[in-house]
């Protein structure tokens, strides 16, 4: 006979015991969120109103910000409430629905840089024919499969997720409600779900990884071939941000979920996960930005115009 009560609430253990260390947490994550916040809304607000960046490259990019606002705010206004409040449980399904949206978010982030990848290679290589093949129809289309994929990836093992028994405990040792620490807490037999979920995010990585490797090294080979120093200039630039953001993205990723026992490593992954949900958040509206004299001009732009309104 199976001897376990049904779990309606878990305690989330967060980072640290301290209260000084709590204090200075608290105020970073805070400053970070906001920033991230505004940063990424200025880049949706200047991709929507400037006139000068309505090409299927500031489409794609204004929707990544949409994601990285998403995932954010999914994850920090809640555990700046539990710091705040002293209040560290958190019920069943709101720990689910928080899950599903961390995950889901993750993987389309994934393949929104794929399609950032291609958006580029069109623009470089094929640059007669960019406009026609990159029209509002094909970014809408490649947009919603991007969502569409990741439903598809991260459903059935969520689905899975459910059937999972907590009879030991139901403190989750993590700042929010990540996969490997509640796999770590169930009393169920994890080994398949675990494989099931290291083949799909696998598979993922390595299948966007390899898109956007191809597109960068077709990307690379084209721009070697133009003759004048500035035209090679200017093609790296437009591509750099965006290998920059792919390297902290694949890079964290790799690091945090490639494993095959979940069950192993969770300290360390706490605090590469702050950094994932505060840091690169806040770091890619300045990558973008600063690395873009067409978004650097439309922010300035839009400062002159605000400001004319106060004169």
């Amino acid at each position: 006979m199976k001897n376990y009560t049904a779990i309606t609430k878990f305690i989330l253990v967060g980072l640290t015991d301290d209260p000084n260390l709590k204090i200075l947490l608290f105020i970073f994550l805070l400053l970070t969120y906001l920033l991230s916040v505004a940063g990424n809304l200025i880049i949706i607000t200047l991709t929507l109103v400037d006139p000068h960046l309505k090409t299927p490259m500031y489409f794609f990019l204004r929707n990544f910000s949409i994601l990285e606002v998403s995932f954010t705010t999914v994850c920090i206004p809640r555990f700046l409430y539990t710091m705040a409040s002293g209040d560290n449980t958190v019920t069943y399904n709101a720990c689910a629905t928080q899950l599903f949206f961390v995950v889901i978010l993750a993987v389309t982030e994934f393949f929104i840089l794929t399609a950032m990848s291609y958006d580029r290679y069109m623009a470089i290589c094929k640059p007669l024919h960019y406009t026609t093949i990159m029209n509002n129809t094909v970014c809408i289309k490649f947009l919603i499969g991007c969502y569409m994929i990741a439903l598809i990836i991260v459903l059935p093992p969520f689905g899975m997720g459910f059937e999972l028994e907590f009879c030991d405990s139901n403190v989750i040792d993590h700042f929010g409600c990540d996969a490997a620490p509640i796999l770590k807490i169930t009393c169920s037999d994890t080994e398949f779900l675990e494989r099931f979920v290291f083949v799909l995010a696998v598979l993922t990585l390595l299948f966007t990884l390899v898109c956007v490797i191809m597109s960068y090294t077709y990307i690379i080979r084209t721009i070697l071939r133009f003759p004048s120093v500035q035209q090679r200039k200017r093609a790296f630039s437009t591509c750099s941000s965006h290998l920059i953001v792919v390297s902290i993205t694949y890079g964290t990723c790799i690091f945090i979920y490639i494993k095959p026992h979940a069950k192993e490593g969770v300290a360390i992954n706490k605090v590469v996960s702050v950094l994932t949900t505060s840091v690169a958040p806040v770091m890619n509206p300045f990558i973008y930005t600063l690395r873009n004299k067409q978004v650097v001009q439309a922010f300035k732009d839009m400062i002159k115009r605000v400001a004319s309104y106060f004169k």
